[in-house]
């Protein structure tokens, strides 16, 4: 049966020597948008941004995390993708023009935005299986923010860039977000990219460890999908997988604890274990 969900398109995958979409068999819904587009691709579902620069509103907030209730549904190993369809913009950031003007606006309620933007950040963060995000252009400000909550980032050799461009246009970072980007790479680069607003390219980004992978274009969102269907088993038990990363990346997070591994493991009933087998 197929299950209607509003503002969200979703669309099958067609499989070579069939008519018959993968749709057929997955829980996503038929309904319509101009943002976002979620397919099943058997072990990974694709996000795709569908509007040109993808700049962020509280309208894609809602729809990307719609989309994401919609992939918990699935059942078994899974993982996640987010992609562009642009080639040349993955997430040009915050709609500035949105979000300093007034009256209605298809990016719908402005005050909302700030929180509801970061729930969805860390909820990605710690999204119970493999995230992949397929890079495939520009990513400044939020864009790159929300590059950042995924477990991998593969990004276009060729074209684009990283940035985090808050302090070029008179904005500061806020604390929570300058937590991501201090956790998500090493401290000289963090310091560039929020401190000095770096622009960073692939071949840059990847030597500093920003994204793990390069792929020519064209075939991003297609490495981002390779790697997802191989990380897709690590989700077989979804109970351990979010477990790890909330406690690496959430309240009383193991690796900021204010002791050191000597003292915790001579202590070990002292910590939280987490789900173990038969549990």
């Amino acid at each position: 049966m197929t299950k209607m969900l509003h503002g969200l398109k979703c669309r099958g995958t067609k499989h070579s020597g069939d008519n018959k979409t993968a749709l057929e068999n997955t829980v996503y819904g038929m309904a319509m948008s101009d943002l976002v587009t979620l397919e099943n691709l058997g072990e990974v579902s694709l996000i795709t941004l569908d509007n040109d620069e993808n700049k962020w509103t509280t309208t894609l907030v809602r729809e990307i995390d719609a989309a994401l209730d919609e992939i918990e549904k699935t059942e078994g190993p899974h993982a996640v993708v987010t992609a562009s369809s642009n080639p040349k913009f993955f997430s040009n950031g915050l709609d500035l023009e949105w979000v300093m003007g007034t009256g209605e606006h298809p990016g719908g309620v402005r005050k909302p935005f700030a929180e509801e933007f970061m729930k969805l950040a860390a909820r990605m963060i710690t999204f119970p299986m493999p995230t992949v995000c397929a890079v495939n252009g520009h990513a400044f400000g939020a864009g790159f923010m929300w590059a950042l909550c995924h477990d991998q980032r593969i990004m276009r050799e060729d074209r684009g860039l990283l940035c985090a461009n808050e302090v070029e246009i008179g904005l500061a970072i806020p604390e929570p977000e300058l937590a991501l980007f201090h956790h998500k790479m090493p401290q000289n680069v963090f310091y560039e990219t929020v401190q000095l607003a770096r622009r960073w390219t692939g071949e840059a980004a990847y030597e500093a460890g920003i994204v793990q992978s390069l792929a020519q274009e064209g075939e991003v969102t297609e490495a981002a999908v390779k790697s997802a269907n191989q990380l897709s088993k690590l989700a077989k038990r979804r109970d351990v997988f979010g477990w790890m990363k909330e406690h690496i990346w959430g309240e009383n997070a193991a690796i900021k604890g204010p002791h050191g591994p000597a003292h915790m493991l001579r202590n070990m009933h002292d910590y939280a274990e987490g789900p173990q087998f038969g549990s």
